[in-house]
């Protein structure tokens, strides 16, 4: 098997394992669970606080100590006991504990697969911006597929969708360790006490145009997970006014679509890159983030569905513009040798500290404009959302400087 064929296995099983239940959990939550609003907000929170210091810790294992396809597999193979201990939590307590535990031990295997991708192409002479996405987008067909098997199965309020996600985990843990060697970044040069634990990533904050663009991913990560946060529970609503509606029926598939859309969206980002750069291709995925909200806040299963598919569509841009560049951005900005510190650096500003802020302030939005019913005026919801979107939008666009030079965005620094 060639080398994208091998990492486009990597990517379709990393996000297959996310995929079975990112979209439905809080669904299951709330419907199976009878979670409230800021209880369902604090389990998708442990995604934002396992990011705070696990993919930093994780890169920085992975440069100095442990290769990267290495600890990619053992997490895998410790995530699939934790998942299935998770289908069999139904107190909140126990459920919480057991997700944080998913979250310390699977969101860094995000960073550690572009790492593993990245570095893999780079030595085999790959260009990067244009090989790498056209791999990336079969981790979002992963995604999809999951998500329509637990549509399908209709497993969406059912624990049956961790054991999806174990099943592939495990799958994954063991391929990980066929994967080529990445290698760690081993010197005999003296080191500083901040070099020798890796924190040396955290320099790039010297750098006022990465700093800024770190500050602005934070900002940005508030928004990433808030759709796949409440989006099945939004959809399945509308079950009180338009029973038997498809986008009730088959919620997951309906918004798989903006899986599809990120699919077709992924490919196009060499382009967008190498044509704009990376502040007007950030500036397109926050004007998405805007349209994503307003459309649901618009939207509904029989007048407004155009809206609710526009809002499937403009997704695509919103989260790879933004999420997919970043990370080429960071590659780009950073030396080999922290180059996995770089990107657990730039999980930890988006899908930590911001995922924290996103996840804790929806809902307490959520729970905010929920009536003693437990009716919600998710029109109002999504109007909030869509407002924060377009006060930083404006923000990034006064403040960041970046001069584009296409001849840059090809290959990364060396």
């Amino acid at each position: 098997m060639g080398i994208k064929s091998r990492l486009t296995v990597l990517n379709f099983l990393e996000f297959f394992a996310w995929g079975a239940w990112l979209l439905s959990a809080g669904a299951y939550m709330f419907v199976t669970l009878e979670f409230t609003g800021l209880q369902i907000a604090a389990c998708y929170g442990t995604m934002g606080f396992a990011s705070l210091f696990m993919p930093a810790i994780m890169g920085i294992v992975a440069d100095k100590w442990i290769s990267a396809e290495k600890l990619l597999g053992a997490s895998h193979l410790i995530l699939t006991g934790i998942l299935i201990a998770l289908a069999n939590a139904t107190e909140f307590s126990s459920f919480y504990a057991l997700i944080f535990l998913v979250s310390m031990f699977y969101m860094p295997t995000i960073g550690l697969n572009r790492s593993i991708s990245f570095a893999t192409l780079e030595k085999n002479g790959m260009d990067i911006v244009k090989v790498f996405p056209p791999i990336r987008v079969w981790g979002t067909v992963g995604f999809i597929l999951a998500a329509w098997s637990v549509d399908f199965l209709e497993f969406g309020i059912t624990p049956n969708q961790f054991y999806i996600s174990a099943a592939a985990s495990a799958v994954l843990g063991v391929y990980s360790f066929t994967l080529p060697k990445v290698g760690t970044q081993k010197t005999s040069e003296k080191k500083t006490l901040i070099q020798a634990m890796g924190l040396d990533a955290f320099s790039l904050f010297k750098n006022r145009k990465i700093a800024l663009f770190l500050v602005f991913s934070m900002l940005l990560g508030c928004v990433l997970q808030i759709s796949n946060m409440w989006g099945d529970g939004f959809l399945r609503d509308f079950g009180n006014n338009y029973p038997g509606s498809f986008v009730v029926e088959h919620s997951l598939v309906f918004l798989s679509l903006s899986m599809i859309s990120e699919a077709l969206f992924i490919l196009s980002i060499p382009f967008f890159l190498k044509k704009f750069g990376i502040k007007k291709v950030m500036l397109m995925s926050m004007v998405a983030w805007v349209l994503r909200f307003a459309f649901f806040g618009i939207g509904d299963p029989e007048s407004g569905f155009i809206f609710l598919t526009l809002s499937m569509i403009i997704y695509g841009m919103a989260f790879d513009f933004f999420n997919i560049s970043g990370s080429m951005f960071m590659a780009k900005e950073s030396s080999p040798s922290i180059r996995s510190s770089a990107q657990g650096l730039f999980m930890l500003m988006t899908n930590g500290i911001g995922a924290i802020i996103g996840a804790y302030g929806s809902g307490y939005i959520v729970d905010l404009y929920t009536n003693a019913e437990g009716m919600k005026d998710w029109p109002t919801i999504w109007y909030i959302f869509a407002i924060y979107a377009l006060v930083v939008t404006v923000a990034f666009a006064i403040i960041f400087k970046y001069k584009h030079d296409p001849k840059e965005i090809g290959e990364v620094e060396h």
